[in-house]
């Protein structure tokens, strides 16, 4: 299993034994999450790290189509922790995140329960 903060380092650089920058990469990936639920994505409740224990299968739950979430959240938090100093860079790196953003909403619509759409709509039809 992948440890979220394990993941985050490798895709920042940071070797993942040098442990100096961990408290401020666990509060990035934390706001990070906090953003994603905001967005509809992941757990109904909000989700926290506090070291390298959690894994990324504790927030995705194995939905392959939100592996992007990996990919969203080594950007975000680059652009929080260490943003790139050009100017084309970062703004490379904000429209990534902005796509991405529109696509894991997409996508978490997209994967509403089945069952619940259709109480749902027979209770609207009646």
């Amino acid at each position: 299993m992948e440890s979220i903060l394990t993941s985050v380092k490798k895709v920042l650089g940071i070797q993942e034994d040098y442990e100096h920058f961990d408290a401020d990469i666990i509060m990035h990936i934390n706001t990070v999450f906090a953003t994603l639920h905001q967005l509809g994505v992941g757990p109904d409740t909000d989700f926290v790290i506090f070291d390298k224990t959690a894994v990324w299968s504790d927030f995705i739950e194995d939905k392959s189509e939100l592996q992007m979430v990996k990919t969203y959240m080594g950007l975000k938090v680059r652009l929080i922790f260490d943003p790139p100093q050009s100017t084309s860079i970062l703004e490379a790196y904000k429209s990534m995140c902005a796509e991405y953003e529109w696509r894991l909403n997409a996508a978490d619509d997209d994967w509403a329960d089945p069952v619940d759409d259709v109480s749902e709509e027979v209770t609207d039809n009646a």
